[in-house]
């Protein structure tokens, strides 16, 4: 460290000035996020407006629940769909899937019959007569899996509110109205609030005690109770989702509440999300949305637009936040309806359990995200590591250490060693806000709670669910997250732009479009995309 009577140079004081900005910052945003949360999730919500409105009132949702596979409790993330307290005749659900020679098919046939009387179907890909059959063709969308997937729901909504939840979310009763009353300002008390664009739920993950896959799929369909065999105890690395509950009950879910927060950007992650259809239609045509060039045109329309694109949970949020919704051509109003930008409603929760992830497949995921993000949040992946609590302490340890005015008035000596106990202190402060931070959300109190709801969906304060982490076994995973963070940002985004998608590799462009390595060039759908066209039997998606 420089002495007191040393010269201290202009550039590192500058650096140390940025430092200190930076790391309030950080715990700025971080305080917002974690005031947010803890408003909206500590305790019970109030009741939704818009599933007592009435026929000529209650807006009808169609909610697109693209599958893929046999996901953890995928039966009761489904079944939450049907026990929403929304009136069924203003649900259409459709469950979407490539093949009938996907394992979760009869999965999906089972809730089907399970509960009779609602709007609802199972639309099978091959089956789309845009893909398949007379006047179809395979290549008439680009390769992204889950446009595919949800391709032929999205054209045959009924309803303008389209709600896309992924197979492997599990939904509160009270989900469905409160995501209406956001999205359409619906208020207490026949009040009315300024509607939204588009609105979101906060995902949340939940490890759960793995299970043999087959097994579970033999239980749903039996009429007999089989027995779940549990996997053999796990090792180090064995616990991929341990640590991706760990991310995304800590850092993700407060700059993500953060960020919807302050709405200085698009910041949602596809997990779901409800808009309108007559928006997104209107938006992605290239004649009635000023933003977009001529050459769109040959992109299709609503979800069909980003098909040759991945991440299109951000392209979408970014194209309905950046354009303006023009007034109807029926509406007598002179001008249009005002619309707020993203909603995320605060205190409900789109919960995910998993089970059995290995770390490696942990790494790959976070390595897929940041790959595809790095082009379309360019800046905030860049600084990404700046947020983490190893990084940005030292951030802080360093300016302390080092700006002389703040030396002079704290009374911090120049040195290494004070250097490292500022950054051990702050880290250990991290941690400790980190940890009642989770056991407050891992309580899940803003959850209804019926005698359907699953274990992992109870919250740790409810007899039957879940536990909270002992510290020891909680720490090691926070450790382990934390530490992984920086190496698996420097692999992915400053040694690579490849990703591994439906099983073969893509380079992700500049763009977001993709083009497979070592493949030709097939024909694109949009003027500056490179898309390989896959076997519309391919199953295998990325969420």
């Amino acid at each position: 460290m420089t002495r007191d009577d040393d010269p201290m140079s202009i550039a590192v004081q500058g650096a140390a000035l940025v430092s200190l900005i930076w790391s309030c910052a950080v715990f700025l945003v971080q305080a917002i996020g974690i005031t947010q949360l803890y408003r909206n999730h500590s305790s019970p919500r109030p009741k939704p407006v818009s599933p007592s409105l009435g026929d000529g009132g209650t807006p009808h949702v169609t909610i697109i629940r693209p599958v893929k596979g046999v996901e953890p409790r995928l039966y009761e993330c489904l079944a939450s769909t049907f026990l929403l307290t929304y009136p069924k005749s203003k649900l259409t659900i459709y469950l979407c899937v490539t093949s009938t020679e996907d394992p979760a098919y009869p999965i999906l046939q089972k809730v089907l019959s399970d509960f009779p009387g609602f709007d609802a179907k199972i639309l099978v890909e091959e089956d789309d007569p845009v893909l398949h059959g007379t006047g179809g063709h395979v290549n008439n969308l680009g390769p992204n899996p889950k446009i595919r997937n949800m391709s032929r729901a999205y054209r045959e909504a009924k309803g303008d509110l389209i709600w896309i939840v992924d197979c492997n979310i599990w939904l509160g009763t009270g989900s469905a109205g409160r995501m209406v009353d956001k999205l359409c300002g619906f208020g207490p008390g026949s009040s009315r609030t300024t509607p939204y664009k588009f609105v979101h739920q906060l995902p949340l993950v939940v490890d759960i005690e793995d299970t043999d896959k087959a097994a579970e799929q033999q239980s749903l369909l039996s009429k007999d109770d089989v027995a779940l065999p549990r996997t053999p105890q796990k090792g180090l690395l064995d616990c991929g989702g341990r640590l991706e509950e760990m991310f995304m009950s800590t850092s993700h879910a407060k700059f993500y509440s953060a960020i919807n927060t302050v709405c200085i950007a698009p910041c949602i992650v596809g997990k779901s999300n409800m808009f309108r259809k007559s928006h997104l239609d209107l938006m992605t045509d290239p004649s009635q949305n000023p933003i977009l060039s001529a050459t769109d045109a040959r992109r299709g329309r609503g979800l069909d637009f980003f098909s040759s694109y991945i991440c299109e949970d951000h392209l979408i949020g970014d194209l309905i936040w950046r354009s303006r919704v023009p007034p109807s051509p029926t509406s007598a109003a002179p001008t249009a309806t005002t619309y707020r930008n993203h909603g995320l409603v605060f205190g409900e929760v789109a919960i995910q359990p998993t089970a059995g992830m290995s770390v490696a497949a942990y790494v790959a995921r976070r390595v897929r995200w940041l790959r595809v993000r790095k082009w379309t949040v360019l800046l905030a992946t860049l600084v990404e590591p700046g947020v983490e609590p190893f990084v940005c302490s030292l951030h802080l340890s360093f300016a302390l250490t080092t700006l002389s005015w703040v030396r002079e008035r704290l009374g911090v000596p120049p040195t290494w060693g004070a250097m490292a106990a500022i950054w051990v202190s702050t880290v250990t402060v991290w941690m400790l806000v980190d940890r009642w931070f989770t056991n407050m959300l891992r309580r899940l109190q803003s959850v209804e709670a019926d005698e359907n709801t699953p274990s992992f969906a109870l919250g740790s304060h409810r007899k039957g669910g879940i536990q909270q982490r002992r510290f020891l076994e909680w720490l090691a995973a926070w450790l382990g997250r934390e530490s992984l963070a920086l190496p698996i940002w420097t692999w992915a985004v400053l040694l690579g732009t490849t990703v591994n998608w439906r099983g073969k590799q893509f380079k992700v462009r500049m763009d977001m479009s993709v083009v497979e390595v070592g493949a030709q060039k097939a024909p694109s759908l949009a003027p500056s995309a490179v898309v390989s066209r896959p076997n519309s039997r391919n199953k295998d998606r990325v969420d």
